[in-house]
């Protein structure tokens, strides 16, 4: 089983010692509100813990993490966000980046978008194979995005540039269109010259 996601926030609230937060945290509470709409949309499914904090009773905490302006937002004890309303974009990558990195992948799953041509090829290539598998388009879904980073930079490298389709077969990562075409020893088909041809491809 694997362990919830926690998100801790430190807010603009509290006291310590004669000192005391009379005035609320707009930003705080705003930060509040889009981490919950974030926890019931975009990380549906996910198990998400929310540890809310009053910053000025616990302001070493964070401190020896770099937080010292509320609201401090961390995943998994990482920072993400401070002294501004959070990003749900940088929330939503983070806790799929942590969730992910602690599920590996089960069954079979291409990560692609519409408008790439070997994209278009790996599905052929699965469904003249009787392939089941899920697809996903990283465009439209940014879920599917973060989740196909998480996946595919460990395996390689932070400094290749992640290209499309990435694929997996009953859990065990593939590559591209090229290397799920030689896995599933298909036939040849005639190439054609057409094929990744762009505005910046040389006159023929």
């Amino acid at each position: 089983m694997n362990n919830p996601v926690n998100i801790t926030v430190f807010r603009w609230a509290g006291e310590w010692g004669p000192f005391k937060v009379k005035i609320p945290c707009g930003e705080c509470a705003l930060t509040k509100d889009i981490i919950q709409d974030c926890i019931d949309s975009d990380l549906s499914g996910i198990d998400v813990e929310l540890d809310m904090r009053d910053w000025l009773t616990e302001w070493w905490k964070p401190l020896p993490k770099g937080g010292w302006h509320a609201p401090i937002v961390l995943v998994n004890g990482r920072i993400i966000s401070q002294g501004a309303a959070l990003n749900r974009g940088v929330l939503t990558q983070s806790v799929i980046e942590e969730a992910t990195g602690s599920s590996p992948v089960q069954g079979n799953h291409a990560y692609g978008k519409a408008t790439c041509p070997h994209c278009v090829r790996a599905k052929g290539y699965l469904e003249q194979a009787g392939v089941d598998y899920q697809y996903h388009d990283v465009v439209k879904d940014p879920r599917s995005l973060y989740e196909m980073l998480a996946r595919v930079k460990p395996i390689i490298g932070p400094k290749t540039p992640v290209t499309v389709p990435q694929i997996w077969l009953d859990g065990s990562y593939v590559g591209g269109a090229d290397e799920l075409k030689r896995i599933l020893d298909l036939p040849e088909v005639e190439p054609n010259p057409e094929r990744g041809q762009c505005s910046l491809s040389p006159a023929r």
